[in-house]
């Protein structure tokens, strides 16, 4: 999480700052609105992925803001039988409108990380092995 560059938006009347939490909010709400997302990921701590579900939104949410422009990733965790590509599209394009229409920052990247897959009506992620990949 990045702290927004000291030149915030001045107006007549004073300064308007936007915290960071605030867009990690605004990104978790539009992620999980998306057909197709089971919930957020807390990421992978010791090999678990941690379903967060609907509770704690700014989790598995990290956002860099500059004075104009935000850089969004998300991680998440998508319902068996959906299109992947279609659920991380839908995502991306949510999370960049609500930005943008919100806070008037300008998005410019919106990272998807899947890192789980849950069958519907599951209520627990099962353990996973990490296993470090950097293929490009």
């Amino acid at each position: 999480m990045t702290i927004v560059a000291a030149d915030y938006e001045k107006t007549d009347m004073g300064t308007i700052q936007i915290a960071p939490e605030v867009i990690e909010i605004i990104a978790g709400m539009a992620t999980i609105e998306v057909p197709g997302v089971a919930g957020m990921s807390g990421g992978f701590a010791g090999g678990i992925a941690e379903l967060l579900g609907r509770k704690n939104l700014s989790k598995g949410v990290k956002v860099d803001v500059g004075q104009k422009e935000a850089a969004i990733d998300v991680s998440v965790v998508i319902e068996f039988g959906t299109r992947i590509p279609e659920v991380a599209s839908g995502v991306q394009q949510n999370v960049k409108h609500a930005i943008e229409s919100m806070t008037g920052l300008s998005v410019v990247q919106v990272n998807v990380h899947i890192h789980d897959v849950i069958f519907k009506g599951s209520d627990k992620v099962e353990e996973i092995e990490v296993t470090p990949n950097r293929v490009k």
